[in-house]
């Protein structure tokens, strides 16, 4: 693209449309601003990308700037349904995401990941053995970094590591990695994509410009991840915990490649079956870059896991508490129930993003949670899923304050409170990382309340015995 003969209208000012818009007009770009939501947050970013030169834009003003404008840069959040792509569309104007604009630029070699869950502990592994082996890695996508912002920073001799998501995906089509990443495949993000023929679809467009000199590393356990084998031309590397495979596996406690012990199981930091999968992805990206056996186990033992994901986030009065925000879906909960030793009172709800949850009950009825606390606007979805299953140790509530109050109150000293909620958080929250930080400040009120408690208890007691 001839950057400074064009204009691009930016739609979304989320964290990657000011990235985008930041890197087109450093490029001399004519780039203008929309965004549905007007508030605090927006009109921040609409004052620092506007003292850079860009021009904002209202809804009236868009049939005229779809008009003028050539290129219109598409948030992840929007759809490609929405009426601004439509109209973009109709126009025979090109529609391209930050994504595409960062990968267009980049100099140096990518590994990307997909997959419905672990993309982001994968990335978070892979950023750490590649800088363990003293490379000049970025996390970057759709965790860490925007790709726009990392351009220069990775120079040509850094690697992009770079988590890519099916929203990503919609509208990016020029990325060829040097190694592609498919960690796994189930139901989610229906209420966008519609089938989940189609999220299948464009979870396969990772693969698509791949050639014979790069690699595809799969999971050989996931059959329809298998079955992309057949989809690319670039060499498949499988990744498996139950076959010994042409990759990485499992056997006699470690974590093997092509028939080289790299890492023991026990000598992970982060624990359940999915984390040694990605733990294994990980690897084959690794040893395909030519890191050392050593370097990889240093970082992996030194690896701790990602915010939100599984994290414990403190005890009070017996009872623990694990921050598992990152859980929008029903198969990332499920891992984490798995996870989780002993008996819990499991937090559930939020944005219904399309599939059912008769599933997850039937996980959890074999499970060690003991009660479920539904709240959020899918409450009534998912309690209509628990009692078809016959689970019936619910409570129903709402307001996610009161939810985290009712299972703190609900659970037993020795057991935890787990929040997985299998549903997205934009009912009540702008992501899930704010639900999870406010799942922290809860706890830190319930910590309060209950100081407090005990200290009016003494001054009770001290009375008495006077």
């Amino acid at each position: 693209m001839l950057f400074e003969r064009q204009n691009f209208l930016v739609a979304g000012l989320s964290r990657s449309g000011i990235a985008a818009a930041e890197f087109l007009s450093a490029r001399g770009a004519g780039v203008f601003l929309y965004d549905d939501v007007d508030d605090e947050t927006v009109r921040a970013a609409q004052a620092k990308l506007e003292a850079l030169g860009c021009r904002s834009v209202k809804k009236s003003e868009l049939d005229e700037k779809i008009e003028a404008c050539d290129v219109l840069v598409l948030s992840p959040g929007i759809p490609v349904d929405h009426p601004l792509p439509i109209a973009f569309k109709r126009a025979g104007k090109r529609i391209v995401g930050e994504a595409e604009l960062g990968v267009s630029a980049l100099r140096c070699p990518v590994v990307a990941v997909t997959g419905t869950n672990g993309k982001t502990t994968t990335v978070s592994m892979l950023e750490a053995v590649f800088k363990a082996a003293g490379k000049n890695a970025v996390a970057c996508g759709n965790v860490g970094k925007p790709i726009t912002s990392c351009v220069e920073e990775l120079g040509e001799d850094g690697v992009a590591v770079a988590e890519i998501s099916s929203f990503q995906l919609e509208t990016l089509y020029s990325l060829k990695p040097h190694v592609a990443v498919v960690l796994n495949i189930t139901e989610d993000h229906l209420n966008r994509h519609y089938t989940l023929e189609n999220y299948i679809y464009l979870k396969s467009r990772i693969l698509k410009n791949s050639a014979e000199s790069e690699y595809a590393v799969l999971n050989y356990d996931d059959p329809i991840v298998r079955g992309f084998a057949e989809k690319t031309r670039a060499k498949v590397v499988w990744f498996s915990a139950k076959e010994r495979v042409a990759g990485g596996y499992l056997s006699d406690g470690w974590l093997c490649y092509r028939e080289e012990r790299v890492c023991r199981e026990d000598d992970l930091a982060v624990g359940g079956v999915h984390n040694r999968m990605n733990a294994l992805a990980a690897i084959c990206a690794a040893k395909l870059f030519g890191v050392s056996n050593e370097e990889i186990a240093s970082a992996l033992k030194n690896f701790r896991g990602v915010k939100h994901r599984l994290q414990a986030v403190g005890t009070l009065n017996g009872v623990n508490f694990i921050d598992d925000s990152k859980a929008t879906n029903v198969d990332s909960a499920v891992q984490a129930i798995s996870s989780v030793k002993g008996e819990c009172v499991i937090l559930l709800g939020g944005k219904d993003k399309g599939y059912a949850y008769e599933p997850l009950f039937d996980e959890i009825k074999n499970s060690g949670v003991v009660h479920a606390v539904i709240y959020g606007e899918n409450a009534f979805r998912i309690l209509s899923a628990a009692l078809k299953r016959g689970f019936t140790a619910v409570s129903l509530c709402r307001p996610f304050d009161m939810a985290v109050r009712v299972a703190y109150l609900t659970a037993k000293s020795g057991q935890s409170v787990l929040l997985s909620p299998a549903s997205a958080s934009f009912d009540a929250f702008k992501s899930y990382e704010e639900r999870g930080d406010r799942f922290v400040e809860l706890i830190e009120v319930l910590r309060k309340e209950y100081a407090a408690q005990q200290e009016r208890a003494e001054g009770f007691l001290e009375e008495e015995t006077e």
